[in-house]
């Protein structure tokens, strides 16, 4: 309560304001050009990057799984197991194959969820035997 109005109090706040502005307006374009350097050698991702690095990944999951339930598969067909196990297998690592080659393509959700369900086939045909 000092008795200004509130023209007193917006004038001298902007007077307030409009000092530091004008002295940090170059300071702030050059802390802003550094900030930037900055967050490049950090390793900020862009989105492409991103994206390609979950193609890569889902990509290589699916083929490694596909091959792992192709080598199952063979091991359980030679052995005394019951042709529902190795048929299993191979169902499962057909899912697998198919999410990869959904991967590579940036379907990615819809391949890792192919690859959950190849590997919950592969999972169930072992519980057959």
């Amino acid at each position: 309560m000092s008795g200004r109005g509130d023209s007193e109090i917006s004038e001298t706040r902007e007077e307030q304001s409009e000092t530091p502005e004008d002295e940090h307006t170059e300071d702030s374009v050059d802390d802003q050009d550094d900030q930037d350097d900055q967050d490049d050698d950090e390793g900020v991702d862009d989105p492409a990057q991103v994206a390609r690095r979950a193609r890569w990944t889902a990509a290589g999951t699916g083929a490694l799984l596909a091959l792992a339930g192709l080598a199952a598969s063979t091991l359980r067909a030679t052995g005394s197991a019951p042709a529902l196990v190795p048929a299993a297998y191979a169902l499962g690592a057909a899912v697998c194959a198919l999410a990869a080659l959904l991967g590579s393509r940036g379907r990615t959700r819809r391949a890792l969820w192919l690859l959950v369900a190849g590997v919950m086939v592969m999972a169930l045909g072992d519980q057959f035997d």
